[in-house]
């Protein structure tokens, strides 16, 4: 795009993308995810072109997205892939692939949270049920493959947060498991009781506020 972040870093029209700060890169969507990632900070992207590698410096630029879920803050490059292909694995390959793919999705909602937790992302963005069947409505508009996308990485997510060491959770059990291997005895039963409550706190907090977060996002605030 003209008048762009990638225009003004040197980029041109057929270059492609291997490489994101040292990190190899397959695909578009590879790209997408860093770029939002990134919060605006620097990129050192590597790009061949005309059979040579080529080091360019780009930093991401906010914009406003009107797509799926709602308007919402973005971080652009302004550039667009030239075409898409679809590779098949084998089964083997294809089990190999998607355990890469959902530790990126771990790794990705992490680095997610801890940019909520210290300020560098709006945590407007953290969604709960509401806005997951509004997604779910218009993701389906565009085919099978979109909608089991959107339907995996919530599944992600939510085994993710099962592992959290807060009481309740099978995170928390874990702990306390961990506590009496040490100890080499369980905890008290008040002590247990307590961690309990605090738990019970902590995740009606967190469904509260996405919850608030969801109606506030339908403009009902």
């Amino acid at each position: 795009m003209p008048i762009s972040a990638a225009s003004e870093a040197g980029f041109l029209p057929g270059d492609r993308i291997i490489r994101v700060d040292g990190d190899e890169i397959e695909r578009f969507e590879e790209l997408q995810t860093i770029v939002q990632l990134s919060a605006g900070s620097a990129l050192a992207i590597d790009v061949l072109r005309d059979g040579a590698e080529v080091a360019l410096q780009v930093t991401p630029r906010p914009a406003m997205s009107n797509g799926v879920g709602g308007e919402q803050q973005v971080w652009r490059l302004g550039i667009s892939r030239s075409g898409a292909e679809y590779k098949k694995h084998d089964p083997l390959t294809a089990v190999w692939r998607a355990t890469l793919e959902t530790y990126n999705v771990t790794a990705n909602t992490l680095k997610a949270v801890g940019q909520m937790i210290t300020g560098d992302r709006s945590s407007k963005e953290l969604g709960g049920p509401l806005r997951i069947a509004q997604m779910s409505g218009e993701v389906a508009e565009f085919g099978i493959i979109s909608l089991l996308s959107l339907v995996a990485i919530p599944s992600v997510n939510l085994g993710l947060i099962n592992l959290f060491p807060i009481p309740m959770l099978d995170g928390g059990h874990l702990v306390f498991y961990a506590i009496e291997a040490l100890r080499g005895r369980p905890l008290g039963e008040r002590a247990q009781e307590y961690g309990f409550r605090i738990g019970l706190a902590l995740v009606l907090s967190l469904m509260v506020f996405a919850t608030w977060n969801d109606l506030d996002h339908f403009g009902l605030f």
